[in-house]
């Protein structure tokens, strides 16, 4: 049960591509927020938001808040639609005999970053993510399924609210005399309250559990609490080029790995899935203070491993076309918004999927 997903930057006003050299490309596909997660490992925003404010080299602190909705309520396995009599009885594991039916998990993360460039060639940036997650699940069933298994009294409940795992980014774009490729380097901290729950019921971290229920009292998925537990590593890469007099285009990059975990006793271990992203897209530069833009988003996780993790339900890769547009509200300050549609997806074992996702932020320059 997993999602992942998304960026944060800024830059000055209405910059263009072409106009200026890159950005602090730091979070070009840095705030993937703590792995999101639900029964989606795929699913969280991938949108690029270093492309959709225009990339800068302009030196000084710029501060960025954003805020993204998530609804995951359509259940999935590999590219189409499932039910809950698919899920038990044609169970991802099928040792199990049955299987787990969630219902819907909706997201709500507020990302603070703050970004600093040194010069047109080096940045930092800081992100803080803030986590707001629902979860409802019927629980898991045993072989055969019925339908007093979906029940209204069947449903359990759990609210998740609190910080995720703060990422610290750096970048370098001194490779070309126009600074349009750049490199990104970074970590991400286990500062989100994590955890997960033994078969002999004992509570390992500092776990959400749920509130109401037949699950009442028990932890959630490790994958679903505000923070993974693991010190990742981030790598990545950026590339923007004019391409008429109205037109810019760009494509980055990254990949996350976690090298660390707190969670890591034999029978009480946890290690989120790896994680591949990729965005392209085209910005129209034709006015001053208004850009329609277009982003095709691509991310793949590989399946969490350990004790706690739900391996048969966490990988797959999904695609997402991602329309938007960015404004200048004053001369140093933007405001962008987008929504994203998942035009693709490959899902592994059974997971909830959103049928759209929406971003809006504000991005200033100091």
């Amino acid at each position: 049960m997993r999602i992942t997903l998304v960026h944060r930057t800024f830059t000055p006003r209405r910059f263009s591509l072409r106009a200026v050299g890159t950005t602090s490309a730091l979070l070009c596909l840095a705030t993937l927020f703590p792995q999101v997660a639900s029964a989606c490992a795929t699913c969280g925003c991938t949108l690029s938001t270093d492309a959709a404010t225009g990339y800068s080299t302009v030196s000084g602190w710029r501060l960025n808040v954003d805020y993204t909705f998530i609804d995951q309520d359509q259940l999935r396995r590999g590219s189409s639609k499932a039910s809950p009599r698919q899920v038990v009885e044609q169970p991802s594991d099928p040792s199990l005999g049955g299987g787990e039916i969630e219902k819907q998990t909706v997201n709500r993360y507020i990302n603070f970053a703050a970004a600093y460039r040194f010069n047109a060639d080096w940045g930092l940036t800081f992100v803080v993510p803030y986590v707001i997650r629902d979860h409802d699940t019927y629980g898991t069933q045993l072989a055969p399924y019925t339908p007093a298994e979906t029940a209204p009294d069947r449903v359990s409940d759990a609210h998740v609210a609190g910080l995720g795992d703060v990422k610290l980014i750096g970048s370098y774009q001194g490779f070309l005399p126009m600074h349009n490729l750049g490199v990104q380097f970074g970590i991400k901290l286990p500062t989100g309250h994590y955890g997960g729950q033994t078969d002999d019921g004992d509570l390992i971290g500092h776990p959400t559990t749920f509130h109401s229920g037949p699950s009442l009292g028990q932890s959630l998925d490790s994958s679903l609490q505000a923070g993974t537990g693991s010190t990742d590593l981030i790598v990545g890469a950026y590339y923007y080029q004019p391409v008429s007099q109205n037109f810019d285009m760009f494509v980055n990059g990254q990949f996350q790995a976690a090298v660390s975990e707190r969670m890591d006793r034999p029978g009480a271990d946890f290690r989120p899935g790896n994680l591949a992203s990729a965005s392209v897209g085209l910005r129209y530069e034709a006015h001053a203070d208004w850009v329609p833009q277009l982003q095709i988003n691509l991310i793949h996780r590989n399946a969490d491993q350990g004790a706690f993790a739900d391996r048969p339900d966490t990988a797959g890769t999904v695609a997402y076309l991602s329309p938007g547009i960015s404004a200048s509200l004053t001369r140093n300050l933007q405001f962008y918004a987008f929504v994203q549609v998942p035009v693709y997806s490959r899902l592994q074992g059974y997971q909830l999927f959103p049928r759209w996702t929406a971003t809006v932020g504000l991005s200033m320059q100091l």
